[in-house]
């Protein structure tokens, strides 16, 4: 018998969290599932972290350009139709119009993800939306990695506290941590070194870092400034950072697909975007050792050690600049900090807790309309 079937739609197929929780998913079940993805914009980076002995199958998305919703939901079902998969799995509002053709075929078990919101809904979410998440959602079981997100499900999308579940991301503790191989571009190891690791896209704000970094180096404060990531925004930011003057001590490393030995190089991260939810990247920061810089977004005052949570911070470049230089002027205080986070990661944020418990939910939600699921298909297909 053919392990089941599991169809998953992403807005893009990029390296970010959603996406990477994915993979360590598939690597670490294996063949307990067959999978099917599709990536609505055709990228596809994040298949590199795939093994290859993972049953996984690229799908083409359906056509969009000069197609009207009606003509698109009936794309999509004729592609579920097709596949006849044992669960969908959709991934943030780009993929909500799946959910709404899911509608079409009730029995379709449906598990829904939502990893926070893009630089639209950063200070509030749009009432259009809202409405849809209420309506698509409602028979559907969502889950979500931060308690902001769990509050927005529950009082303002209105979905059933039975069908919405909580879990909290995690990660491979023994792959982030201080001991290992260090990659840097900085050869000089007495200057702290900060680093980011995010997507270079607009609601990560990596501008607000380098306004941050300039005011800092206006005051004195001697540092190098990695990024490490890339995206649509990086000709922008380098123009940027040219404009500023930090040429000569900020650098853009571009994508790496194996980040912890560049997390083991930084003394400090840095993260400035305007919406998060639970971001990995603060998680493989405190798994590391690392003290944490950010904008108070989502859940991250939450995720740090309390003795780190003075340094979570609005969002104005003044503020973060204080935070970062606080960190970058006192080496044992960097230290003692990092030590805490990787305390807390270590007892909160495993990442084998978290795959047990999506794996848990995704075979309860598979099965909870099993049978009447599949004796519907030839209905669908009529």
């Amino acid at each position: 018998m053919r392990p089941p079937l599991l169809l998953h739609i992403f807005p893009s197929f990029n390296v970010g969290g959603a996406q990477v929780r994915f993979a360590k998913l598939a690597n670490h079940f294996g063949s307990r599932w067959r999978h099917a993805v599709v990536a609505l914009d055709g990228q596809t980076e994040c298949l590199e972290r795939i093994d290859a002995d993972v049953d996984i199958t690229l799908i083409p998305a359906p056509p969009v350009k000069d197609r009207h919703l009606a003509q698109r939901l009936a794309d999509i079902r004729k592609i579920l139709v097709r596949l006849k998969p044992d669960l969908l799995v959709t991934s943030n509002w780009g993929s909500i119009e799946w959910a709404i053709a899911k509608l079409l075929i009730p029995s379709l078990p449906h598990l829904h993800t939502e990893d926070g919101f893009g630089p639209e809904e950063s200070t509030r979410q749009i009432p259009r939306r809202v409405l849809t998440r209420q309506i698509a959602l409602r028979w559907s079981t969502i889950v979500l990695p931060s308690q902001a997100l769990l509050k927005a499900a529950l009082s303002e999308w209105r979905l059933s506290g039975q069908k919405v579940h909580y879990i909290a991301n995690g990660l491979d503790l023994g792959l982030f941590n201080r001991n290992g191989q260090k990659e840097t571009v900085w050869p000089d190891r007495s200057i702290p070194h900060i680093g980011t690791v995010a997507a270079l896209r607009p609601e990560k704000n990596l501008a607000r870092l380098l306004r941050a970094a300039a005011l800092m180096r206006t005051n004195g404060h001697e540092f190098r400034l990695t990024i490490l990531g890339d995206g649509p925004e990086r000709q922008t930011l380098e123009s940027t950072c040219e404009g500023l003057g930090l040429t000569e001590v900020v650098r853009f490393t571009g994508h790496r697909t194996d980040p912890a030995a560049y997390y083991r190089g930084f003394d400090i991260f840095a993260l400035s975007s305007d919406t998060e939810q639970m971001p990995f990247s603060v998680l493989e920061a405190m798994a590391s050792g690392l003290p944490i810089a950010s904008t108070n977004a989502g859940d991250i005052r939450h995720m740090v050690a309390r003795e780190n949570a003075p340094y979570i911070v609005p969002g104005s470049d003044s503020d973060l600049a204080e935070a970062l230089a606080s960190l970058v002027s006192d080496r044992c205080l960097r230290l003692s900090i990092g030590q805490a986070n990787r305390d807390r990661a270590v007892s909160a944020y495993d990442q084998g807790r978290m795959l047990t418990q999506y794996a848990e939910l995704i075979d309860r939600t598979r099965q909870a309309s099993l049978r009447p699921y599949h004796s519907n298909w030839k209905k669908g297909a009529a």
